[in-house]
Parts: C-alpha cells; structure tokens; sequence
C-alpha cells in the first residue's frame, strides 16, 4: 500500500487519481499509522513552503514522514515534496525545511534568459531531463524526456551525488533528486502523460 500524504494541501486528488490509473493501491491519508504501516510514502505539494511546514507541524506528521525515510521504505517527494526535504528555503523569507537532505531551496534568479529571450517565472509548463547517475525510477525514460513543471523556486542540494536529473531554464537546477529510498521530482510525473506514469510505476516497483 502507497500512503499519500495529506497535509491539507496540494495536488492530492490528481496523485491518488495517476496511481490508480497504474493500479497502485494508494490512499490519500493524514493518520501516523496508516503512514507507518505502509510499504511507501509519497508526500505531494503544491503551494508556499513556510505554510506547507507549519501544517505538516499542526497535523503531527513531521515524526512519521522522518520515521518512515529512516526506516528505509521508498519515499517519493513531488514538486514542493522535493523541496520540504531540503534545510530551508529562501521563499518569503528563510523557513526551515525538514533538513533530511542537505541543501538550500532558491528563487529563479530575476531577469532569467535563454537563447536571447526573457524567460517568465514561474517555469511553467513542458520541459526536458538530463540523467546525471542510474535509478530504477527512470528505467525505460529515455534521456531527454519531457515532464510537466510549475514551480519558482528550485533545490540546490549541497552534496553534489544527490541529483539524478537536472533541467535548463536560464539556469541549469536539480529537477530530481535520489539518495538511497528518498526520490523527489521537481516536475509533476502526474500531470507528465505516460512519461509521468512511468515514473510512479517504477515506483511502485522498487524494494
């Protein structure tokens, strides 16, 4: 069984919706032991990182999202679920994170340009990966494959094994991370089509 984590907030009803259009038996849940009990854990996000902090503190679910990573299940994190992960972020001020990966969370720098052009924040929309080490969670994703992001901010992990993918949008940033069961997508693999899809089966794949 895949736990979702609900915090109140979110893309939850889409992630519950792509896991079970690959037949994972998933449930979008705030209880700790349902949480617990499950074989992996996802934790989805949509929104500010200070206000995601503070309902993941009010719900009482920092102690088992860090329990269930140390218990050494797969963890999937998505889009703000990847950056929660990281010390602190720099949006809307500096508000600490979960701290279970090193490194900061940072705005796209302003006056952003490729190829000439001004690019808009927030990057949004269709983009391309680069696989910068192996992990079963791309298995059967070609290199250069599109996913869909909406985000301003990005991770910048301290250690520099910590990426498996990286993106260009005026800068080149980590658009997904790996360290032992902890995996997280900047991008939305629910909102990827069957390339997205991909992502969550694999996941539902590993031990």
């Amino acid at each position: 069984m895949i736990a979702i984590v609900d915090y109140g907030m979110g893309n939850l009803k889409s992630v519950g919706k792509a896991f079970e259009r690959i037949g994972a038996d998933a449930v979008v849940t705030r209880d700790p032991k349902v949480i617990n009990d499950a074989h992996r854990v996802v934790l989805p996000g949509v929104g500010a990182f200070k206000e995601c902090m503070t309902n993941l503190t009010a719900y009482g679910l920092i102690d088992v999202i860090t329990r269930s990573i140390e218990s050494g299940k797969p963890f999937l994190g998505i889009c703000l679920g990847l950056q929660l992960l990281f010390d602190e972020s720099d949006e809307g001020g500096v508000f600490k994170g979960l701290g279970i990966i090193k490194g900061r969370v940072l705005r796209f720098p302003a006056h952003l340009k490729e190829n000439g052009g001004e690019l808009k924040v927030p990057h949004m929309g269709w983009n391309s990966i680069e696989r910068r080490k192996d992990s079963l969670l791309l298995d059967g994703i070609p290199d250069g494959s599109f996913f869909y992001f909406v985000h301003s901010y990005y991770a910048e992990p301290s250690d520099p094994s910590i990426p498996l993918t990286t993106t260009g949008y005026g800068v080149e940033f980590t658009s997904s991370i790996s360290k032992n069961n902890i995996l997280a997508t900047q991008f939305h693999p629910e909102k990827s089509q069957n390339p997205g899809l991909k992502v969550l089966k694999n996941f539902t794949l590993m031990r």
